[in-house]
């Protein structure tokens, strides 16, 4: 089953790419990094000329699951990963056929914070986008970084959250 990873921080190289190459080891999930696209907010007029429609056709054309990883900005997700999960809208509205192929993909979530604090409402707007969207929620994993290392507790949840996804729970 082939997958990728969506990244959507504001630094390419930062904790969450770290994590997320934690997490690849095993997994070999392609892996695309919002900041080298040009995405642009969600238009109502639908006038956006960007790379949104192929960024999402290379999704759904090449993957059945979907990790999307995020740092924790403000007790939420980023930025990059708001307007990409806004950007989802299009798909419905003007591009049906590509937003229908999103229905029985798997998505799963990875959030890197600086620390242990897990909220639980965190991981509902994803969860909720699943559901709305036809896909299968197969589950969410909160990591930090302490002084530039993973340590043990989150090496441990990485793992856990690797085998979830290879068996393709939901």
């Amino acid at each position: 089953m082939s997958g990728i990873i969506i990244q959507g921080s504001s630094r390419s190289m930062g904790n969450t790419f770290k994590v997320i190459q934690e997490l690849n080891k095993g997994l070999n999930y392609s892996h695309l990094d919002l900041l080298k696209y040009d995405i642009g907010y969600y238009d109502y007029a639908h006038s956006n000329d960007d790379d949104f429609i192929d960024v999402m056709r290379t999704i759904v054309d090449e993957h059945s699951t979907l990790v999307i990883a995020t740092p924790v900005y403000w007790y939420t997700m980023s930025g990059l990963i708001k307007v990409f999960m806004d950007r989802i809208t299009e798909c419905l509205n003007t591009d049906k056929d590509l937003g229908r192929r999103l229905r029985g993909m798997r998505m799963a979530v990875l959030a890197c914070g600086s620390d242990n604090i897990k909220h639980s409402w965190y991981f509902e707007p994803f969860r909720l986008s699943a559901d709305y969207l036809g896909m299968h929620y197969i589950g969410d994993v909160h990591t930090w970084i302490e002084y530039e290392s993973i340590l043990p507790e989150v090496m441990h949840r990485i793992e856990d959250f690797r085998t979830l996804i290879m068996e393709g729970k939901h």
